[in-house]
């Protein structure tokens, strides 16, 4: 899958899809995606804030941190989906990030979650469909039920 791909398919296909199983290309192309139009969005506001510092209440910094704020939010979903089929490709339920992400919150105990659900992402998922789908990469494959 490649990066187009993997941003169409969680933008459009994907966007608040729970079940299933995501690759790890899926996966870490959005991240890609998700990182740089951050690193984008920030630029600009900084050099709006930087070019405008008049200090007027609406200034267009202003509008731009604005603009990055609907954008962290509108891919929010999306990116809470992903995590979680991504736990699923490895065989681990979704209700585990959850977790994690609550654990997240104690101080401290949020650099082992963060460690926990970076290690997670970069395992190859399971070989063949496993109890949350087929597998991503190889769909053709199917389960010997009654072997």
């Amino acid at each position: 899958m490649g990066f187009t791909e993997a941003v169409r398919t969680v933008l459009r296909q994907k966007y608040a899809t729970f079940s299933g199983r995501a690759s790890r290309s899926e996966y870490w192309w959005f991240m890609l995606f998700y990182v740089l139009m951050l690193f984008g969005l920030g630029f600009f506001a900084g050099v709006l804030a930087f070019a405008t510092s008049s200090g007027g209440v609406a200034s267009p910094a202003s509008y731009a941190v604005v603009i990055c704020g609907l954008f962290i939010l509108a891919i929010f979903l999306p990116l809470i989906s992903l995590h979680v089929r991504r736990f699923h490709d490895r065989n681990i339920s979704g209700w585990w990030y959850l977790a994690l992400v609550i654990l997240g919150f104690i101080p401290y105990v949020g650099l082992v979650t963060g460690l926990a659900i970076f290690v997670i992402s970069v395992l190859p998922g399971t070989e063949g469909p496993n109890k949350f789908g087929a597998d991503p990469l190889r769909p053709e494959i199917r389960a010997e039920v009654f072997a």
